[in-house]
């Protein structure tokens, strides 16, 4: 069949949920045996969100080809068990650019450049290009940002005339909203959903399906009044009520046949309900588990979104082990020799994290010397591995003024160096290690266990710095091993130290592959040693 086209928008306010309701319906759709992929359009003019602060954006995910993307598209990848790629996410910038670039080589021949039509015929380009490169038998394609944005305008007009183009059974818009709750009133209110719907209206787009978010269910007679003042039918009126986990958002829209009632509008037999025995088995393995294990998170980004990824992982990992994770962020910056004990107490596992920059690292060293020395189990991730290599090399190997040369450009010990091939580069967006890079594991070690004795891997990589192999073999005999390399630059990539119940240290980052149905075996071992050691 045709390739068909899916467009999740969102009115009212931001974060409402548009990427969880994407991977769920694309999730959905895959379960009855469609091929799908999801692609993500965020109107900032930034190229991606690799120089964005966490605090401004959350975590900046990366795909397997080496694209900093928004934190959504890791939903996508966990709900779906898909891979994306860097077609699966454009900004604004991106269009911007390659307009740009044209016009500059006069591709354009001398023709005036304007917003209509060649940025909306560049994001018509870019939402058609998945489907030119595989077959899929649906494209899900989310808007960021909410309408009404000022940036968005040329994403819905391009969205406008793919409709248009594309005719009604292969171009769907599906468009989320909030129905908010006055509590004074006691009431719930549909005219922030109406007007919502109106705006969308007014730039030619007629949503077929609804998505309420909600905190309180709704009645019959609310939907029946959104459906009749936003034209849409009242089957394709869905509530999206709040839930205790979003892995419980696919159950939720196939209860309400969000799925089904997408095929039916697009001029497809939806056929039976699939099962979805593997999904209701984890959740029920999630709801079942009681005891808590609780994990520190020591970094220095005090919001859950900045490590999303880390935090799923850790609940996949928590879930497959019977165990519910409690989290707790340690504030690197915060720490102290002074109050590592304190700060560190009661914890069964300890995550050391990622990130860039001088700031909080002290805390990081200071908390990892605390971890290895009393025998706590330690996962340390990119900057949290390298952290652990400075600590080791400062308090084990005598070398007090070990660093990184990414904080100390005089350090006269850099264990943790820059690679030769950056130090020329002066642009910070998109020059790192970024994407799939192979590793070969050494034999016996712990992370070789962890991986069920598979003898190569590959992980995902976003760094500038890599560990000094000038001090391999000292580190080496002093007891802290390497455990994995990769084969063509021969970088360290993994250490670890065997003598402890497990201190392992990573510089790639494998809560990226981490997926529903399947978790990712450093987190499963991790969570494994954390419940011996509690």
């Amino acid at each position: 069949m045709d390739t068909k086209f899916i467009f999740i928008t969102g009115g009212v306010a931001s974060s409402l949920g548009k990427g969880i309701i994407s991977a769920s319906l694309g999730k959905l759709l895959q379960t009855r045996g469609y091929k799908i992929t999801i692609q993500k359009f965020d109107p900032y003019i930034n190229i991606d969100p690799g120089t964005l602060n966490p605090y401004e954006h959350g975590e900046c995910y990366v795909t397997m080809d080496g694209m900093e993307t928004d934190l959504d598209l890791g939903h996508y990848e966990r709900f779906t068990g898909i891979q994306t790629t860097r077609d699966n996410s454009v900004t604004t910038g991106r269009i911007y650019m390659s307009v740009i670039e044209r016009e500059r080589r006069g591709d354009y021949l001398g023709k005036t450049i304007q917003v209509v039509p060649h940025i909306t015929d560049e994001i018509k380009r870019r939402i058609l290009l998945n489907a030119t490169k595989e077959h899929f038998d649906f494209v899900i394609t989310e808007i960021g940002g909410t309408i009404g944005d000022i940036e968005s305008q040329p994403f819905l007009e391009a969205i406008r005339q793919l409709r248009w183009e594309l005719g009604p059974q292969r171009a769907l818009n599906v468009h989320l909203t909030y129905v908010p709750y006055l509590a004074a009133a006691g009431e719930l209110k549909t005219k922030p959903t109406q007007t919502s719907v109106k705006q969308l209206q007014g730039l030619g787009i007629q949503p077929e399906v609804l998505v309420l978010r909600t905190e309180h269910e709704l009645s019959q007679e609310l939907r029946m009044k959104v459906a009749h003042f936003c034209n849409v039918e009242v089957d394709a009126v869905i509530q999206s009520q709040d839930l205790p986990s979003i892995y419980e958002v696919p159950i939720n829209m196939q209860r309400q046949g969000l799925d089904a009632i997408c095929l039916k509008k697009m001029g497809l037999n939806p056929g039976e309900t699939p099962d979805l025995g593997p999904w209701l088995d984890f959740l029920n393995r999630r709801k079942q588990a009681q005891a808590i294990i609780n994990i520190g998170l020591v970094g220095k980004y005090d919001l859950q979104d900045a490590y999303k990824s880390i935090l799923e992982s850790l609940a996949h990992a928590g879930t497959y082990n019977d165990r519910k994770v409690k989290t707790h962020f340690i504030n690197s910056e915060m720490i102290t020799r002074d109050n590592v004990a304190e700060k560190l107490s009661g914890l069964a596992g300890i995550v050391i994290c990622p990130g860039f920059g001088q700031r909080g690292i002290e805390g990081k060293i200071i908390a990892a010397e605390y971890t290895r020395t009393h025998d706590i189990p330690t996962f340390g991730i990119c900057l949290g591995m390298q952290m652990m290599v400075i600590e080791f090399a400062r308090n084990v190997l005598g070398y007090k003024d070990a660093n990184s040369s990414e904080m100390d450009d005089n350090t006269p010990h850099n264990v943790i160096d820059m690679m030769e091939e950056q130090k020329n580069i002066t642009q910070m967006g998109g020059t790192m290690r970024l994407g799939g890079y192979e590793c070969q594991l050494v034999e016996g070690s712990k992370t070789w266990e962890a991986y069920g004795h598979k003898s190569s891997i590959i992980e995902r990589h976003r760094h500038r710095y890599e560990f000094n192999n000038r001090y391999l073999e000292e580190f080496e005999s002093n007891g802290m091993k390497c455990a994995g390399v990769n084969p063509s630059s021969n970088l360290v990539e993994i250490v670890e130290i065997p003598s402890l119940k497990w201190y392992i240290g990573t510089q790639f980052h494998p809560e990226y592959s981490s997926t529903v149905l399947h978790p990712h075996p450093l987190f499963m071992n991790f969570m494994a040693a954390c419940i011996k050691n509690k």
